[in-house]
């Protein structure tokens, strides 16, 4: 007899591998500059590291509380309220999650039911529909206006219906880096007043808006910031991507089913980097200043290819630049996207790979996280378009 695994029936049939994962692993297959992937190139502030040596150092290498390490959880309520002007309770409040991800998987988790319907507004992060398919919920797609990525509240309000349990936003939005306004932020909690929809707000780019715009958090609303789970990212902020610790802000009922879950999917997260991050957040310039360090890559980026057959759309947040490459080439994204990272020599992402049902618009997503000789080394190439 040939042995064989046992069959088993997939929690996700449709999911495949990320086109992040493929388009990295063709850039380094071709040689390309990767402006895929959102990771930045660079290393972080050399503080930091000797703020999580020094922990270690100190013997903080046993698991953190579940929650997180106290210092942390305090230091993350106070930059909250010092930026946002909202009071968080670090004790009852707060929790230290292991990155953005698991934070939204864990809120999806907690308050999602089989047969209960979510909101996402297409393009969106890949993790959000695989996460509500995990719960048993139902993804409905509402999607942002094209072109603009605008939210159409118009959309957004026929798709709520009596099984809607909570509704996911993004902004700074990846990928189209848009970003909400005060305006758009009121209209939704009108929106949600009458209804007992929970809201999911992903804030992981929180200090990357340019111009001198304001973030505008959940948490500076009171209609939204009550029924709100609020995630950010030490790792997008710090340039510690791969370190995974990330935040997670929401009223003591709402973060009570939160850690239920969290305490059994991750537990605690890791104790040295807690007490670096911890002591490294005294000092809120590195935090403050990171939006002027974006927007000076973005410039450079967007000043580099000005004159290209590349259309340069609006980049208010985040650190991506969309493109529309109608005048370059009649190939779908994807096709594009293969064939720009093979020939060109340089990676990007198609848009369709966020939407559901692979809407293309001819626009691809580049990265500028990276240093400035690696923007200009990708500026070279396709200006050559």
């Amino acid at each position: 007899m040939t042995e064989r695994p046992p069959a088993l029936v997939s929690r996700l049939p449709q999911v495949g591998t990320t086109i992040f994962s493929v388009m990295s692993a063709l850039a380094a297959q071709c040689g390309a500059v990767n402006l895929g992937q959102g990771f930045p190139d660079f290393d972080c502030d050399s503080a930091l590291l000797d703020a999580v040596g020094q922990a270690m150092r100190a013997g903080h290498n046993q698991y953190a509380p579940m929650a997180g390490v106290p210092a942390l959880r305090q230091a993350v309520a106070t930059k909250i309220e010092a930026t946002h002007a909202r009071p968080y309770c670090p004790e009852a409040e707060i929790t230290i999650t292991a990155g953005a991800t698991q934070a939204i998987l864990t809120a999806i988790l907690a308050i999602v039911h089989p047969g209960d319907e979510v909101i996402v507004l297409d393009p969106c992060y890949d993790s959000y529909v695989p996460n509500i398919a995990l719960a048993g919920g139902v993804a409905v797609r509402v999607p942002l206006t094209p072109g603009t990525f605008r939210p159409d509240f118009d959309k957004i309000s026929a798709a709520i219906t009596p099984r809607t349990r909570a509704i996911i936003i993004n902004s700074p939005h990846n990928p189209s880096a848009t970003t909400w306004s005060e305006g758009d932020m009121r209209q939704l909690q009108d929106l949600l007043a009458p209804t007992d929809t929970l809201l999911i707000s992903d804030e992981v780019y929180e200090h990357m808006v340019f111009d001198g715009a304001t973030h505008q958090s959940a948490a500076r609303f009171d209609g939204l910031a009550a029924r709100a789970f609020i995630v950010s990212s030490f790792g997008k902020t710090f340039h510690v991507t791969g370190w995974k610790v990330g935040t997670v802000a929401a009223p003591a009922p709402l973060m009570a089913e939160f850690r239920k879950v969290h305490q059994f999917n991750v537990f605690s997260v890791n104790t040295p980097m807690q007490h670096g991050l911890a002591h490294y957040l005294q000092d809120p310039a590195p935090y403050l200043q990171l939006s002027a360090f974006y927007q000076a890559k973005r410039n450079l980026f967007r000043q580099g290819l000005e004159g290209s057959r590349l259309r340069l759309l609006p980049a208010t947040g985040t650190y991506f630049q969309c493109v529309d490459i109608s005048a370059v080439s009649d190939l779908s994204e994807a096709d594009f996207c293969q064939w720009l990272t093979r020939e060109v020599g340089v990676a990007a992402i198609p848009l369709s790979a966020f939407y559901g049902d692979g809407f293309d618009q001819r626009v691809v997503r580049f990265c500028f996280a990276k240093q400035d000789d690696t923007l200009r080394a990708a500026i070279e190439r396709l200006r050559k378009l």
